[in-house]
């Protein structure tokens, strides 16, 4: 009598659990692999193969029929080529706004990042202080390449306000209801989001099919969508004072006013922290420059890096556009008008005639001729709405922040914002302060 072996059909998920394939993508290959190769195969053969695959993936590389799993379990490293620089003796001349009131570690950072080969101008503003890498407050003009810890880890975070057509009054009439609202409808914090669902057109954009690490982060930024952050963001009612031939077009008087501070939340910290190591493999530079590593827009990474951050900021602004939507239905507002700008981002710009750069702001916002734009205060100053007057030694630039000195010059003129009903980090409370001022 011939016992007749018994033929596989096919291996259960079961089977592979115990043979210590935990991975998805690879269990999916295997039950691909053996439905189409190993139909006569025994099932204590192929259970065999597995176990050799498992524990020396390299001897699989150059099989036909096993390769693409011994790559999954044991991916090949493809040494990065990099090139290393050397930084310019001097820094290149650049403005400064207010010099004297300017620490001396942020000074030094500028002055290392104007050493850059790549640097091709710069300017500091008068709120600059020390950051990682490029200070905040700190503007730089590159040629053709952009430098990731130069645009930050919260990329595309903003500042947005609307203007309603209610008058001031309205703040003291339904207090109670505007700090309700700010208190269901905006959330801060580092992780979770809004209770409810979110929707808006960014999480259906073709980016987020395009490479492995926006594909892992979609999820994140849809849970993450009308959502504020940490720090020092945070999401305020107050009156706007608008003068006569405002930059709103609006009629001079005082109006109900919202005015948002964050960012882009997970998604714009992933970005930055998968590209700043990427840039720092490719690009070599002396110790003390290395948070300075670009990438070239002429390569496959740096033209990732360029995509997956305008991505990021326009992520930012949706979040925005949630949070004032939503506290607007719930208020029965109507918005008249809004202005909203980065102050974490890199753009290309024409810094000279004929000149184009990627000018990268780190906690600076754009300032071209007649661009409306907001710098907010502190907690005991006014915030102001303002127009740029095109200044090119300002790299067309000026600060985010209004809490500076008042000797310091800046590139605007302004109207004053008084605070009225605030919230960040969960903790809401009533400040009115007025400030009238022409420049920083």
């Amino acid at each position: 009598m011939v016992c007749e072996q018994k033929k596989s059909m096919g291996i259960r998920l079961k089977d592979l659990s115990k043979l210590g394939y935990r991975d998805n993508v690879a269990r999916s290959l295997v039950v691909d692999i053996v439905g189409k190769y190993c139909k006569h195969d025994t099932k204590e053969q192929i259970a065999m193969t597995l176990s050799n695959i498992l524990e020396h993936p390299e001897s699989y590389k150059n099989n036909e029929i096993w390769s693409k799993l011994a790559e999954r379990l044991s991916p090949t490293v493809l040494a990065k080529e990099f090139v290393a620089y050397d930084l310019r003796e001097d820094p290149l001349m650049y403005k400064t706004y207010g010099g004297k009131f300017i620490e001396t570690l942020a000074k030094q950072q500028m002055n290392l990042a104007m050493r850059l080969p790549v640097t091709v101008g710069g300017a500091l503003m008068p709120d600059a202080h020390a950051g990682y890498g490029l200070p905040i407050g700190g503007v730089l003009a590159t040629d053709n390449a952009v430098i990731p810890y130069a645009v930050g880890v919260d990329i595309g975070c903003r500042m947005s306000l609307t203007v309603f057509d209610a008058k001031a009054d309205f703040l003291k009439r339904y207090s109670y209801q505007i700090k309700e609202a700010l208190k269901d409808f905006t959330h801060f914090g580092m992780d979770g989001g809004l209770g409810f669902e979110q929707e808006h057109e960014v999480l259906d954009r073709e980016e987020f099919r395009l490479t492995p690490l926006l594909k892992d982060l979609q999820g994140k930024a849809v849970r993450q969508l009308g959502s504020s952050g940490g720090g020092n963001h945070f999401v305020e009612f107050g009156e706007i004072a608008l003068q006569a031939d405002n930059v709103l077009n609006l009629p001079e008087g005082s109006y109900v006013a919202l005015l948002s501070h964050s960012g882009s939340r997970g998604l714009g910290a992933a970005i930055a922290k998968h590209y700043s190591l990427l840039a720092r493999e490719v690009c070599k530079l002396p110790r003390e420059a290395q948070h300075f590593a670009w990438l070239s827009l002429d390569s496959e990474e740096g033209q990732e890096y360029w995509m997956s951050m305008n991505l990021a900021g326009d992520y930012a602004r949706a979040c925005h556009e949630r949070i004032h939507l939503n506290l607007s239905k719930a208020l029965g507002l109507k918005p008249v008008a809004n202005v909203n700008n980065h102050h974490n981002f890199a753009w290309k710009e024409e810094i000279a005639p004929g000149r184009m750069a990627i000018v990268h702001r780190k906690g600076a916002t754009p300032a071209q001729k007649g661009q409306a734009g907001l710098i907010p205060g502190s907690m005991a100053t006014a915030g102001y709405l303002v127009c740029g007057k095109g200044v090119e030694e300002s790299c067309f630039s000026w600060s985010r922040k209004s809490d500076v000195p008042a000797k310091s010059k800046g590139e605007f003129h302004s109207v004053g914002f008084e605070k009225d009903a605030v919230a960040g980090r969960r903790d809401i409370d009533r400040r009115k302060y007025r400030g009238n001022t022409s420049g920083i």
